[in-house]
C-alpha cells in the first residue's frame, strides 16, 4: 500500500512485532487481545479498554466501516490498536465512515499488517504487559522514554460522565452509577421499561439514596477495582441501606468486582484476562451453558466468598472463574460478563428481566 510507514510494537520484556503505522502516532499502554470475529467498533468505544493497546485476533478489520449507532461511549478511550489486515473500503448499509478515518479522527495509533496471532500467543504465555507502538526507526532514547511512562490508574474518573442526566421511561426509577458504561447496557435497561438517572462515578451513597430510586445499577468500567476505594465505600453504604429499604442492586463487570469487594470478598488479576464474544458461562442454578461477551482483566476470588452471605451462580467453563454471584438474603446480584452484548444472542436477556421483576413485582430468590 502506497505511503506505508513501517512501525513496531515493543513489549516490556523486549519482544518486538513489526507492521505498518496508520497516522504515524505513538502509543503506550497495557497490551491485551480480543478474540471476537466482529464488533471492532464496539471494542474501540468500550470504556473498559481505557489506556490499553488492543490486539484483535480476527485477521480482517474494517470491512463494514463505522456507524454512529454502534458507538458505545462518547469517544474511544483505547491507547492503541493492533490488527492484521486493515480494510480501507468498508461496505455496510449502516456505514457512515471508514475505519481508518475514524482512527485518525479519534487520535488512535494503529499498527496493522501485524501477525496478531503471534502477539496473542505471546500474551497468553507471558501474561499482559506494557507495550509501546513506535515507528520502525525510533531511537533508543525515545523508546526508553515511552516505556518509562507509567500506566495511568485513575481510569474510572477518566471515562465516567461529568454530570448526571436522565433517560425517560414509564417504569421504575433506577439510579445508574457510571464507571464507564456502555450504551448497549443503558439500552437494555430502557427496554425493560426503566426510567434511568445516570450518575457520575463520584456520586456519594447519600446523594444516590436522596433520589429515592427503586433500584441501583453498578456499571462496567476499566481498571483494577482496588484503585477506587472511595467507590467501594459508597457501595458498602448502599448495601447497608439495602438492608432497610430492600433496594435491588444489579452489577455488571467492574460493578460485579466492586460489589464483591464491598461485601468483604477479594479480587485478583488474571494472567491475560477474558476478552471476546465466545466465552462459555455455566449457570449453576439451571445447569445451562450460555455464550457470553466479556472484557475484563480481574476476577473475584471464589475462596474469599467463603463465610460471606454470597453464593456463586455462574462460572466460566474454560477456567472455572467466578462469573456471577448473588446475596443469600438481599436482592443483590451481579455478573462478570456483558449480558447486553447478546452473542448468544438472547442467552442472557433473563438477567435484565430478573432485575425488572425485582423492581416491579418484588421478586426475590
Amino acid at each position: 500500500m502506497k505511503g506505508n510507514i513501517s512501525g513496531k510494537i515493543i513489549l516490556q520484556d523486549g519482544t518486538v512485532f513489526h507492521g505498518h503505522i496508520l497516522n504515524n502516532f505513538k502509543a503506550t499502554g497495557e497490551v491485551v487481545f480480543n478474540t471476537g470475529m466482529t464488533g471492532y467498533q464496539e471494542i474501540l468505544t468500550d470504556p473498559s479498554y481505557c489506556n490499553q493497546i488492543v490486539t484483535l485476533t480476527y485477521p480482517l478489520i474494517g470491512n463494514y466501516g463505522i456507524a454512529k449507532r454502534f458507538m458505545q461511549s462518547r469517544k474511544s478511550f483505547v491507547n492503541g490498536f493492533i490488527i492484521g489486515e486493515l480494510c480501507r473500503e468498508g461496505s455496510s448499509c449502516h456505514m457512515m465512515d471508514e475505519l481508518a478515518d475514524f482512527l485518525k479522527e479519534q487520535g488512535i495509533p494503529c499498527l496493522y499488517d501485524v501477525d496478531t496471532r503471534a502477539v496473542t500467543r505471546k500474551i497468553r504465555s507471558a501474561g499482559t504487559m506494557k507495550g509501546i507502538i513506535v515507528p520502525a526507526d525510533a531511537d533508543e532514547a525515545e523508546i526508553k522514554e515511552l516505556m518509562a511512562v507509567p500506566i495511568e490508574k485513575e481510569v474510572v474518573a477518566k471515562v465516567t460522565i461529568p454530570e448526571a442526566y436522565e433517560i425517560p421511561g414509564e417504569g421504575p426509577h433506577v439510579a445508574v452509577l457510571d464507571f464507564g458504561i456502555k450504551q448497549n447496557i443503558l439500552g437494555s435497561l430502557s427496554r425493560i421499561g426503566c426510567r434511568l438517572t445516570v450518575l457520575p462515578a463520584s456520586t456519594t451513597a447519600d446523594e444516590v439514596l436522596a433520589m429515592k430510586p427503586d433500584g441501583i445499577f453498578l456499571s462496567n468500567g476499566p481498571g483494577d477495582p482496588k484503585d477506587v476505594p472511595e467507590i467501594i465505600e459508597n457501595i458498602k453504604k448502599l448495601i447497608a441501606a439495602d438492608k432497610e429499604n430492600n433496594l435491588p442492586i444489579f452489577g455488571i463487570c467492574l460493578g460485579h468486582q466492586l460489589l464483591s469487594l464491598a461485601l468483604g470478598a477479594d479480587t485478583y488479576k488474571l494472567k491475560f484476562g477474558h476478552r471476546g464474544s465466545n466465552q462459555p458461562v455455566k449457570n449453576l442454578l439451571t445447569g445451562k451453558v450460555q455464550i457470553s461477551s466479556q472484557n475484563h482483566g480481574y476476577a473475584v476470588d471464589d475462596k474469599s466468598l467463603d463465610g460471606l452471605p454470597m453464593e456463586v451462580t455462574h462460572i466460566n467453563v474454560n477456567d472455572g472463574t467466578v462469573e456471577g454471584m448473588r446475596h443469600k438474603e438481599l436482592p443483590i446480584y451481579s455478573v462478570q460478563y456483558h449480558p447486553e452484548a447478546s452473542p448468544g444472542p438472547d442467552d442472557n436477556v433473563y438477567l435484565f428481566e430478573q432485575f425488572r421483576d425485582m423492581l416491579t413485582k418484588g421478586y426475590r430468590w
